[in-house]
């Protein structure tokens, strides 16, 4: 089974997140999509942006209010600037969710499947063989991204898979289920179909075959699978 990549928006789902019906040796384990918050926070940034106009409205504002102007002109000071920081941040707000809404992660007995896309709808169909690491990255309350790394013969280009891709790794992109709830668990249950399809147990030094970078953990999937 190879990676696929079903690179047409289709308005039919014969099931939901997939580009086809499974077969019937096959069956979901879990499917989930991002959430809203926290792929705001992770993967657009919005907190930042959110600080980077505060600043800009103090320092806009600041004049005024040392002079001690009044209300009225504070207010005047910043009548251009505070709608744009409105719109700015509604616009990324807007654009998390409906990356979140628009996004499956789907991981059955045999495989990991991307759905993505707002406009032009893709899904990538990622075989457990195919797979020969992977990342687990924890974040507040539970959330978290699971990233896995393909072998050196299959490349998935980076912009494709924004924002569903693990940051800052260009060269050899790693396709990643973002900002999800429950990260541990569904990366344990990843750990589990990983281990049944290759063959090659979870290492026991980790809960799971995957670094988890809160931890220090080292430990990797090993290439050596069938």
């Amino acid at each position: 089974m190879s990676i696929k990549n079903h690179g047409h928006e289709y308005e039919y789902e014969p099931q939901y997140g997939l580009p086809e019906r499974l077969p019937r040796d096959e069956h979901i384990l879990w499917q989930v999509s991002p959430d809203v918050a926290a792929l705001a926070k992770e993967a657009f940034h919005i907190r930042k942006l959110a600080l980077y106009f505060a600043v800009l409205l103090v320092a806009r504002a600041a004049p005024a209010v040392t002079q001690g102007d009044g209300f009225m002109a504070v207010a005047l000071s910043l009548k251009w600037l505070a709608p744009l920081a409105v719109i700015a941040l509604a616009s990324v707000w807007a654009l998390a969710w409906m990356t979140a809404r628009t996004t499956v992660y789907t991981l059955t007995s045999k495989r990991l499947v991307m759905r993505l896309g707002i406009v032009l709808t893709v899904t990538f169909n990622l075989p457990m063989k195919k797979i020969i690491g992977a990342d687990l990255r924890k974040q507040a309350r539970g959330f978290g991204d699971i990233s896995v790394a393909l072998g050196a013969e299959e490349h998935i280009a980076w912009v494709h898979l924004w924002p569903s891709v693990r940051p800052w790794h260009l060269a050899r992109p790693q396709p990643t289920v973002r900002c999800v709830a429950n990260a541990q668990v569904l990366a344990e249950q990843l750990s589990e179909v990983w281990s049944i399809q290759t063959g090659v147990a979870a290492t026991p030094a980790s809960v799971l075959p995957l670094a988890d970078k809160n931890a220090n953990a080292s430990a990797h999937l090993q290439a050596s699978t069938a």
